[in-house]
């Protein structure tokens, strides 16, 4: 066997351990894992149906390589100088040509009709349970509970100690938590009180722009309990990559418990705490 062989046969004999090694890495559903591979687990019906959607196009795109490359390989093999050393002098071909101009057509079609139903399911919910407003600023985000008290609270990124004091990832740990209960549909409102920002929380499946004056739109629903991360992924200013989203899903019981704690912890708009160096800065 020649060397360059030998290499891709090590190759493939490892892959399944390195593949093995990282799913092992996975430390939460909803953090980034090094050499992970995938897209982070579904926490909503919304990422559920993205990420069929995605197996969907996976597969069309795999059989659309896999005819390319057949193709290629018959005009390498059989249309080469040498095993056709004549070549057709055929300049059209009717049937051909409606051939390769249907099929395209029909692989849209086939792809925009799911395209078209998942793109109408994010839209907006359809009976919502309740409703939350997010407000972006430089470089931190407001929440608002108009259904459960109408009281408003920053979050701001905790800094390193802070973050490793209460376990939480660096760069994605925040002050205060939207929190929201389980298995219940979220209408969210998003605007901005400055400059142009982005919502977005992967396990949910939600991405949408804060528009300074104007009101955006959009819906969650946890399938899960637990702590899930995102980040605003619009380049919004200096600190852009310093204002992370954490929400946290409980039960609809601690969530009616916590609202009620929130109406009083918040009801004066307090500071944020004394050991946020990232809110002090900005404050500052």
């Amino acid at each position: 066997m020649s060397r360059k062989w030998g290499w891709l046969v090590a190759i493939l004999a490892l892959l399944p351990l390195m593949l093995g090694a990282a799913s092992s890495l996975a430390v939460e559903p909803s953090v980034p894992a090094n050499w992970a591979m995938g897209m982070i687990d579904a926490a909503s019906p919304v990422k559920d149906r993205i990420h069929d959607f995605h197996d969907l196009m996976l597969w069309i795109i795999t059989g659309i390589v896999l005819f390319v490359l057949v193709l290629l390989l018959v005009v390498i093999f059989r249309f080469n100088a040498k095993a056709n050393p004549t070549p057709s002098k055929t300049t059209h071909h009717t049937m051909l040509e409606i051939v390769w101009t249907l099929a395209p057509v029909l692989i849209l079609v086939a792809i925009a009709a799911p395209s078209f139903r998942l793109l109408y399911f994010l839209d907006r919910a359809p009976n919502a349970e309740m409703t939350i407003k997010v407000t972006g600023h430089q470089w931190y985000w407001s929440y608002e509970y108009p259904d459960n008290g109408n009281f408003t609270f920053d979050s701001y990124m905790l800094d390193d100690k802070a973050a490793a004091e209460q376990k939480m990832p660096r760069l994605l740990g925040v002050d205060n938590r939207l929190v929201v209960p389980v298995d219940t549909q979220v209408r969210v409102l998003v605007t901005s009180a400055d400059v142009m920002h982005s919502w977005l929380v992967p396990p949910f499946g939600v991405q949408i722009y804060a528009f300074p004056g104007r009101t955006n739109e959009t819906w969650l629903q946890a399938k899960k309990e637990g702590i899930f991360f995102g980040q605003c992924n619009q380049i919004c200013g200096i600190n852009h990559g310093f204002m992370p989203i954490a929400v946290e899903v409980v039960s609809k019981e601690k969530f009616a418990a916590w609202a009620k704690e929130a109406q009083t912890k918040f009801a004066a708009n307090q500071p944020s705490a004394p050991g946020n160096a990232v809110a002090q800065a900005v404050a500052q």
